[in-house]
């Protein structure tokens, strides 16, 4: 491939050497560089590819791509451009001959909310026949295949790299989480997406590496409305018109009984059986159906509305569309694990207090005989942490089952005894089982008809990390051990 045909979409100046050079590969990190490469030096937040761009020259990169000065070989072809990280989306979309042109794409910002989003718009599409793709913080999901990613939203050549995989396996679709972060850093750039998402807005991401201000936080999201075909807007939230602002897309809105949106649901109600807790909602405007969802709490209705109103733009018949909402199961986000007994047996992974109260606050409106949190705090963290989390469960639990998380580099009965700091604050009843297996096996034997029983903070991580060592612990295989009787 010429360097010139990775360059065709963005503007640039050639500093020296020749545009029309053979390449072999695209790279961000020099570490990765081969003869022939172009390596595109990128600013981050604590590093900068600029430092390193003689040394990929050393390493046989036949161009850079850059936005400051660099001091490279003569022989070495500089590429100069204002923003490396917005071309690199570019360079990357070419590298891989526009791989989103060739699917349906959905992109799905805000603050919470979107993984559950994009597992229901991809249930719902594969129930009407179309094979879908997903980005997001589970990895990329691709047929029965989960890629680990480091990022909710990759660097754009992961992207694009993921993307041409899906087109490559007969995807017609694909669904991506949206983060701020990926939209401020131009991870998503080089994507004329056909429907952006967006689910609600509320204080997170400030500081540090993320944003400096709220203002920033929200004008990060709402570039995704300044590159899709359509934005489909929760417009309950009270954010949505800031989310809007500027935008380039047409838009249709969502809303629960509010009659000022496109799609409306109303007489939602909450389900409940053994092993199964969710909500049935229905709705009117644009899309009439009566659906469930197999996710606890009011705010899978949110998720749920959002899901259908996009899916009902892909000619999906209404059988296929309530058969694949009720089937979407997120891994690790109040997961529900089949047992033989009459309770429910739930894996998420709340890991903080905000994160366990708003999942225990949802099972609590089940009215359950007993509501058992099993759980522990990670180490080296803030101890104030294992305080709160103490507290709210011994506040909204029946019973609080404490263990290990992921200790690091502490003693485990240390972490545990500063949970019970915060849980001798309330009135709370606990035991202490500080083998997380072990601790597992005391819920499920110990379970009684009619409770809720959530295991929190792994989620979808299959790993325990001790003395800086990740040993591999995955909760549905513990329990699947226990039942079939393994010690």
């Amino acid at each position: 491939m010429k360097l010139c045909r990775l360059l065709e979409k963005i503007e640039y100046t050639l500093v020296q050497g020749d545009e029309n050079i053979e390449i072999t590969t695209l790279v961000y990190d020099s570490r990765k560089t081969e003869r022939g490469s172009v390596f595109v030096c990128l600013k981050g937040f604590s590093s900068d590819g600029h430092e390193y761009a003689k040394k990929a020259a050393e390493m046989g990169a036949a161009a850079i791509i850059a936005q400051d000065d660099v001091n490279v070989p003569d022989g070495v072809t500089v590429i100069k451009t204002d923003d490396t990280r917005r071309a690199l989306a570019y360079m990357s979309a070419a590298y891989f001959d526009y791989p989103a042109a060739k699917l349906k794409t959905i992109a799905i910002t805000g603050t919470k909310g979107k993984t559950t989003t994009v597992s229901m718009i991809r249930s719902i599409l594969e129930a009407g026949g179309i094979k879908t793709g997903t980005i997001g913080t589970v990895g990329v999901v691709i047929g029965d295949k989960i890629y680990k990613t480091e990022n909710t939203t990759p660097e754009s050549y992961e992207i694009q790299y993921y993307l041409s995989k899906m087109v490559g396996e007969g995807c017609g679709c694909m669904v991506i989480e949206a983060s701020s972060l990926g939209l401020k850093w131009h991870r998503t750039d080089a994507i004329d997406f056909d429907y952006g998402i967006f689910t609600n807005f509320s204080d997170d991401h400030i500081g540090g590496a993320e944003h400096k201000d709220l203002d920033e936080y929200m004008h990060c999201k709402s570039l995704l409305f300044r590159q899709c075909k359509l934005g489909i807007i929760n417009i309950d939230d009270k954010s949505f018109e800031g989310i809007i602002k500027d935008h380039a897309c047409e838009l249709e809105t969502y809303g629960f009984n509010n009659d000022k949106a496109d799609v409306i649901a109303y007489d939602d109600e909450l389900i409940s059986r053994p092993g199964y807790l969710g909500v049935r909602f229905k709705t009117r405007g644009r899309l009439e159906i009566e659906a469930d969802v197999p996710i606890p709490g009011r705010f899978s209705v949110y998720n749920g509305l959002a899901a259908l109103s996009v899916c009902r733009h892909f000619g999906i018949d209404k059988s296929a569309m309530k058969e694949g909402l009720n089937r979407a199961t997120v891994k690790g986000r109040v997961e529900s694990v089949p047992v033989p007994g009459d309770y429910t047996l739930l894996i998420d992974y709340a890991h903080n207090a905000m994160s366990m109260e708003n999942v225990l606050v949802t099972l609590r409106e089940y009215n359950p005989h007993r509501l058992i949190t099993m759980f522990g705090a990670g180490g080296n963290r803030p101890k104030v942490r294992r305080y709160e989390m103490g507290e709210i469960s011994g506040k909204l639990s029946d019973l609080s089952v404490i263990t290990t998380d992921n200790p690091r580099f502490e003693e485990p009965m240390d972490i545990i005894n500063d949970i019970k700091v915060g849980i001798d604050k309330t009135d709370g009843k606990y035991i202490v089982v500080p083998d997380r297996r072990d601790a597992i096996r005391w819920c499920i034997e110990n379970a009684e008809p009619g409770d809720i029983v959530v295991l929190a903070g792994k989620g979808h991580e299959d790993y325990q990390e001790i003395r800086g060592v990740k040993h591999h612990l995955d909760e549905r295989e513990v329990i699947a051990d226990i039942l079939s009787g393994k010690k």
